[in-house]
C-alpha cells in the first residue's frame, strides 16, 4: 500500500511542487520536479499494478482450518479493506491532481488602465520546463503580480505565454525575469504586432 501511495504521489509531483510553492511563497520551487513528468505514465502503472495487488490480496479466498472453516482473524485498521479503500482513493486523486491543480490558484483580475492605447505591447515568450496545468497557472501567477499586465495567456502544451502588457508600466525584461523566478525558463521572446 504505501508502495502505491508513493507512486501516485510521484506520479503527480511535477504538479503538486507549483502549489507547494504558492502556499510556501517560494516560486522558484516550482519547476523543481519537472524532470519527473516523463515518466509519470509508468508510475501511475506501477501504482495500478500495486494497488491491484493489493486488493487482490485483500478479497482472495481465506484460508480454511483443519475443519474446512474460514479462518476469522481481525485485522488491525492498516490492514483492513477500510485502510486500502482509503489509501486507493488518495492515490486517485494524487493521479488526478493534475487535472484539478489550477483551482488552487488565486484568479487574476487585470485592472490595469492604459492611459495610452500606442503604448500596449503584446510578447510571445517560449518557456522551457512546463508539464502541466498548474505550471500554466504558476506562471501566470507571478506575471499577473507585474503592473501594467493587460492579459496573458500561457500554454504548457505549446511551451509558451502570450501577454499583453502596457509598455509604460512594465517592460519585457521584467516579464522575463518574472517567468524565470518560477524557476522555468525563457527560451526565446518575440513582439507580436
Amino acid at each position: 500500500m504505501s508502495a502505491g501511495v508513493f507512486t501516485a504521489i510521484a506520479a503527480s509531483l511535477c504538479c503538486i511542487t507549483p502549489v507547494l510553492a504558492l502556499i510556501a511563497g517560494s516560486s522558484s520551487l516550482a519547476s523543481s520536479f519537472s524532470w519527473i513528468e516523463p515518466a509519470r505514465p509508468y508510475l501511475i502503472g506501477v501504482t495500478i499494478a500495486v494497488l491491484g495487488f493489493a486488493w487482490y490480496q485483500k478479497l482472495k479466498p481465506q484460508p480454511l482450518d483443519e475443519c474446512g472453516c474460514a479462518v476469522d482473524e481481525k485485522p488491525k485498521f492498516i490492514q483492513s479493506k477500510a485502510f486500502l479503500l482509503a489509501v486507493t482513493v488518495f492515490a486517485a486523486l494524487m493521479i488526478a491532481f493534475p487535472s484539478y491543480a489550477k483551482n488552487f490558484f488565486p484568479k487574476h483580475e487585470t485592472n490595469s488602465i492604459v492611459a495610452d492605447k500606442s503604448n500596449i505591447q503584446t510578447v510571445e515568450l517560449g518557456i522551457k520546463g512546463m508539464s502541466c496545468e498548474s505550471c500554466e497557472a504558476e506562471v501566470n501567477h507571478e506575471v499577473n503580480k507585474l503592473q501594467g499586465i493587460i492579459k496573458s495567456e500561457v500554454s504548457y502544451e505549446n511551451k509558451n505565454a502570450v501577454i499583453e502588457f502596457d509598455a509604460s508600466k512594465t517592460t519585457i525584461e521584467k516579464i522575463i525575469h518574472a517567468v524565470n523566478s518560477t524557476g522555468y525558463k525563457v527560451t526565446n521572446h518575440s513582439i507580436k504586432n
